[in-house]
């Protein structure tokens, strides 16, 4: 983790914002404060950080369409969303729009450290899974997969995954034709095996299931009681459908 990294922090309660900015300032991160969405929106254009902790409620722009702007234009800065609600919907939201963390208010500054400190080490080595090589490419039908980028690239588009996606996606192609139990898939990706961490992951594989659609030949099922199973025909059409 680099001791400078740019936190964008978008907090509209202007004393927890303050205490946030000046603790993790403490542990060696640069941080900026803004107090609604439209501001950290024009923050983020001019400082581009390495993580987003963004509050859900806030005036002028909420987190989540701060969020939506953010992914439009970086797929790949982790967010970390803040909310006083604790809906299961806003997790689940919060996710599909990208989220790598979510944290319910009242929460200890030293949990919001751990789990940026826990993201930032996963970026860091890349796909957090055991068994990578710096290049590896995995082939996934007429696709070809590249962890340490992100980058899944098919015969006429490249696209960018997000940390949690290429991590999900790495294990599934690891165990390609074969189940993935999503219990190891949580305990790998997320950490813990939990209501709302297998709910964020079924929200991945919904995600990964819509990028790979036009990939010939290549679908993720679901083995009930299980997990998962990234199918791959092995004498896929050179073209997508």
């Amino acid at each position: 983790m680099r001791d400078t990294l740019q936190v964008l922090l978008a907090e509209d309660d202007l004393n927890l914002g303050q205490l946030l900015a000046e603790y993790l300032t403490l542990k060696g991160f640069t941080v900026s404060l803004y107090r609604d969405g439209v501001a950290a929106w024009e923050g983020f254009q001019t400082n581009r950080p390495g993580l987003c902790i963004l509050d859900v409620m806030m005036p002028r722009e909420d987190g989540f369409t701060l969020a939506r702007r953010i992914r439009n234009v970086d797929t790949l800065v982790p967010l970390i969303f803040l909310t006083a609600k604790n809906l299961q919907q806003d997790r689940i939201e919060g996710f599909t729009l990208g989220g790598d963390d979510y944290l319910t208010k009242p929460f200890s500054m030293q949990e919001l450290l751990l789990r940026m400190q826990a993201i930032l080490r996963r970026i860091e080595r890349g796909v957090d899974a055991p068994g990578q090589e710096p290049h590896q490419v995995l082939q996934i039908g007429p696709a070809q997969f590249h962890p340490a980028t992100r980058k899944l690239c098919g015969p006429e588009t490249e696209i960018s995954l997000t940390n949690k996606e290429a991590q999900l996606l790495y294990l599934l192609a690891r165990h390609k034709n074969q189940t993935l139990s999503r219990r190891d898939a949580l305990n790998q990706i997320w950490g813990e095996d939990s209501f709302y961490n297998a709910r964020s992951m079924d929200v991945y594989i919904a995600k990964l299931r819509k990028l790979l659609k036009p990939v010939t030949g290549v679908q993720i099922l679901t083995v009930h009681g299980e997990g998962f199973r990234l199918i791959v025909d092995p004498r896929p059409s050179p073209h997508p459908r």
